[in-house]
């Protein structure tokens, strides 16, 4: 008798002790913390991968992350408040942050600072808690009418950090249709090694339109690049898809629109799973989109827009992949500055 019931006992602790952590886990996702100590999920946690969004509130009150580990379900941290405040730029704004993680595992944050301005927002942090000085990294200064800088992205390839923003130089290129306030974009980049140094400013991209809001994923030997059709009239505010062989190199030529009749900006893709996920902020309703497919190269896409959930008031950001040590040091860390 003894035997068995040592027999069972052994059967039935490891299930009790999960389910306990189980509950644990919920109780800490449902609250965007995890407190200080060692867990089953913890130790499972250095050993996959998580994703986070990086994103702003309001006009661009700062830096905001939400995780998730499935791409469905977006939850905020730190309770929702900025990690990141902006100190840089005339209008001390903090719009559209794009955070990348260099091969030596610090994280590169750029961003708009303001509607009118020449130069874009730089720091970096080893953690995404603990921040450099903040920077302005002039892009347009040499171009003397220039009239903004909107909406930077990062991407790494062949050793180089590519920085992707568009801007306005009137005149320069021909007016297809019309655009608020006369914008007519394109999207310029500039390379750097250490965010000390950069090449000079070029074109990047001219598909015959009004363009904003470039992202970038990489599957196979291709290259994939997401944007936004800005113009006005008639009306497009869509997103697109243009596929290159070379980063430098996309054609003009680009996919139908990708989203619906609600206008779209802020795209941001990740491969999560098996899965391409697109991302958009859905932004004169207040809401995100988003849409899946298992291959760019032919892709099919899934409209989830119904099954993903994501933090109130979230804002044009940029989703990324990180160890998930790196979440579960996030969450200690905020939480143990409240208590």
């Amino acid at each position: 008798m003894r035997h068995r019931f040592l027999r069972l006992l052994c059967a039935i602790l490891p299930l009790v002790l999960l389910t306990a952590c189980a509950a644990q886990r919920t109780s800490q996702e449902k609250t965007g913390q995890s407190k200080s100590g060692f867990s089953i999920w913890n130790y499972m946690d250095r050993h996959q991968k998580a994703w986070l969004f990086s994103y702003f509130t309001g006009e661009g009150d700062g830096l905001h992350l939400a995780y998730s580990y499935d791409g469905l379900i977006w939850r905020p941290l730190n309770q929702g408040r900025p990690f990141l405040q902006p100190e840089v730029g005339q209008a001390r704004l903090m719009r559209d942050p794009s955070i990348l993680q260099g091969p030596d595992g610090t994280f590169h944050l750029v961003w708009t600072t303001g509607w009118t301005e020449k130069s874009i927002g730089y720091a970096s942090s080893k953690d995404l808690i603990h921040w450099s000085e903040q920077r302005e990294i002039p892009v347009m200064a040499h171009e003397p009418e220039a009239r903004n800088t909107w909406a930077p992205e990062l991407f790494y390839n062949k050793g180089a950090y590519y920085i992707v923003w568009a801007s306005t130089i009137p005149g320069r290129f021909p007016m297809n249709g019309t655009s608020e306030d006369g914008y007519n974009h394109r999207l310029y980049y500039t390379t750097t090694k250490d965010f000390k140094t950069f090449s000079p400013t070029e074109l990047f991209y001219d598909p015959g339109f009004n363009v904003i809001d470039a992202c970038f994923v990489k599957e196979g030997s291709k290259y994939y690049m997401f944007l936004k059709n800005e113009t006005l009239e008639p009306v497009e505010k869509n997103i697109r898809m243009a596929v290159a062989g070379k980063l430098e190199k996309f054609p003009a030529s680009v996919s139908d629109p990708l989203t619906g009749l609600d206008w779209a900006e802020g795209p941001t893709a990740v491969k999560i799973g098996k899965y391409t996920y697109l991302y958009w902020d859905k932004y004169r309703s207040r809401r995100y989109g988003a849409m899946r497919t298992k291959k760019l190269s032919k892709p099919r896409w899934e409209d989830i827009s119904d099954m993903v959930r994501f933090p109130g008031g979230m804002r044009h950001g940029t989703a990324f992949e990180v160890d998930a040590q790196v979440l579960v040091n996030i969450q200690r860390q905020t939480a143990d500055k409240e208590e």
